[in-house]
């Protein structure tokens, strides 16, 4: 037919492992270029099992539901880092991309593997060490000098931590015994003297192409992601270079493709060093939907499928996001009337979970000219929802 395609165009199909509420998000970027998506998810229930259509429930820990899911994928991709290494290399072997690869994701899986490498390519980090038991951890704590017996120190299991879980302040060689008792691995590091929690956010194609995002400023309570200020406020051009370069030569370094986000310490002596890194999209990058030129999510589909890269470039001079954590007040809907009302330019995120104390359950994007007043308006939305601010 002149003028008509030669053929039939096949849109590919990205396999996403883990059902949460990025796969969720991840899902909706892909909606508008036509990217059909299969999901391995827990449960029916998972954030994004509700809305995917091509949706396969089972154990991400068992290589032959693995096998069976990614038969009829372009691609494999994650919203977690916790699919067995020797998995991922099983899947490569039958010939599935897989992105990022496991000679990349199992920096994101076992700190201490990410650690040796960090030192191996010069990337700066905190004072750390593998070590055995609550002894060691307490000689560890005295190699940093200084006055007394050295701690505090962080101790973490070396896989599975997030948001505060598999992590402990040690104030002793007593509060040290908790962090062994599983019988796993465990990385001790120094306590930072840091000001703030900072975090660059890369995107790495398979062709090496590579974009970078504004550094953000993350605050946190309790060891959850409450606030992201984009760009982070009163953060020199030189130091925000400099996070910038570093996450940009991690990825490459690692060959990191897909999202990567590097949780940095600022010091109090004007120095970066490297807290995590998380390859998938992260909670640091969500301000993205709404006030970056494209998405992490975005992003996040064009590298694994190796299209070319989104500008990430800011809409606005100020975005913030705030986490809607689960509190006493369920029926969060019920509250849209009283923030939209209040905010029109507010974004509201929800991600389909059940409502419980201290649970991640959707966030809130605010943008302006003014950071006190994005801030307030963030911080009263997210409030409301939760139901800790009435009025």
């Amino acid at each position: 037919m002149a003028g008509g395609y030669p053929g039939r165009v096949t849109f590919p199909v990205v396999g996403m492992v883990g059902g949460g509420q990025l796969a969720r998000m991840t899902h909706e970027a892909g909606i508008p270029l036509g990217i059909r998506f299969r999901l391995l998810s827990d449960t029916p229930q998972d954030s994004a099992a509700q809305v995917v259509s091509d949706v396969v429930i089972g154990d991400y820990r068992d290589l032959d539901t693995l096998r069976a899911f990614a038969r009829g994928c372009d691609v494999i991709t994650f919203d977690h880092e916790h699919v067995p290494t020797e998995h991922l290399r099983a899947l490569e072997a039958d010939g599935i991309p897989v992105r990022p690869g496991p000679d990349a994701l199992v920096h994101a899986q076992d700190k201490g593997v990410m650690r040796a490498k960090l030192d191996a390519i010069g990337a700066p980090c905190p004072r750390h060490r593998i070590v055995a038991d609550p002894a060691d951890a307490a000689a560890f704590a005295a190699e940093g000098g200084g006055e007394g017996d050295g701690f505090p120190i962080i101790l973490k299991t070396v896989r599975g931590g997030y948001d505060g879980k598999g992590v402990w302040f040690v104030r002793s060689r007593d509060e040290a015994r908790d962090a062994f008792l599983a019988g796993v691995p465990v990385l001790a590091e120094e306590k930072v003297d840091f000001v703030r929690e900072l975090a660059a956010n890369v995107v790495r194609s398979p062709h090496g192409q590579a974009v970078a995002y504004p550094v953000v400023e993350s605050r946190q309570v309790d060891g959850v992601c409450d606030t992201v200020i984009a760009p982070a406020p009163d953060l020199s051009a030189e130091l925000a270079g400099q996070a910038q370069e570093l996450a940009l030569r991690i990825a490459r370094e690692l060959d990191v493709v897909g999202h990567l986000a590097v949780e940095l310490f600022e010091t109090r002596d004007g120095r970066i060093l490297v807290n995590e890194l998380a390859m998938r999209p992260h909670n640091s990058g969500h301000w993205t939907q709404d006030g970056a030129v494209t998405s992490q999510f975005a992003n996040h589909l064009r590298a694994v499928l190796d299209l070319p890269l989104g500008d990430p470039r800011p809409r606005a001079r100020w975005t913030v996001m705030a986490n809607v954590l689960g509190g006493d007040y369920p029926d969060m809907y019920q509250a849209y009337l009283h923030c939209m009302a209040r905010d029109p330019q507010l974004k509201i995120h929800m991600y389909g979970k059940d409502v419980k104390p201290g649970r991640k359950v959707g966030h809130v994007n605010t943008h302006g000219d003014d950071l006190d007043d994005v801030l307030e308006r963030a911080a009263h939305a997210a409030g409301y929802l939760r139901g800790t601010i009435v009025e």
